[in-house]
């Protein structure tokens, strides 16, 4: 693929995971902005806590698309083009999707926390590893009432289910999934570095369902 292209499937691809939804959702609907609460990001927890479940569930699929979009336009591209390289584009736009998400050039280089776009990514790239990584996500909020540890627990996860399924496939691993799995988690845990503190120290927030805004 032609330089040009991948600098535009790039860029694109971190100005698509850049949109806030959950300010934007908030803006339209006249919700409270989700950076004046909890965390103060503009992820789908925080849309949670600020605009109830309906607008947040619009939130986070908007989150979630914003990973899928990109990663499917440059598979498209690379196969419209015959390159042989494409797995290494559609990682590279997956990536630079959650980098997106997580340091918005649209509200001051902040944003989520890579979660649900980073879904969006794993559900184009590798739908068989996140259906495994997805049940720590879900058995570990259910127990702790902490998002964070869910959500780096499952990240975590991710990693080493992908490499080895991608590794006993008739192919053999893949060095472009390889990264893909390495660094996007990695993403993850970057934008969590806060929370893996306050989870180290024992001050981590809890996700109370009382705290919820009406819908």
């Amino acid at each position: 693929m032609d330089i040009q292209l991948v600098l535009a499937a790039t860029l694109g691809a971190y100005l698509a995971g850049s949109i806030p939804f959950g300010l934007i959702v908030a803006r339209l609907t006249g919700g409270a902005d989700p950076r004046s609460i909890g965390s103060g990001r503009t992820g789908g927890t925080n849309a949670l806590r600020a605009l109830g479940r309906r607008r947040a569930a619009v939130v986070s699929a908007g989150d979630i698309l914003k990973g899928t979009l990109p990663v499917l336009a440059v598979r498209s591209l690379a196969a419209s083009n015959g390159d042989s390289a494409g797995a290494w584009w559609e990682v590279a736009a997956a990536l630079f999707a959650v980098i997106g998400s997580t340091r918005s050039v649209w509200v001051g280089f902040k944003g989520g926390r890579g979660i649900a776009t980073g879904f969006g990514t794993a559900l184009a790239i590798a739908p068989a590893a996140l259906a495994a990584a997805a049940p720590f996500f879900f058995i570990l909020i259910w127990r702790t009432r902490l998002v964070s540890l869910g959500s780096i627990t499952a990240a975590a996860a991710f990693t080493p289910i992908l490499i080895v399924a991608n590794a006993i496939s008739p192919t053999g691993l893949d060095p472009a999934i390889a990264t893909y799995a390495v660094i996007g988690p990695a993403l993850v845990w970057l934008a969590h570095a806060d929370n893996i503190a306050r989870l180290r120290d024992g001050t981590e927030r809890t996700f109370d369902t009382g705290m919820l805004q009406r819908d």
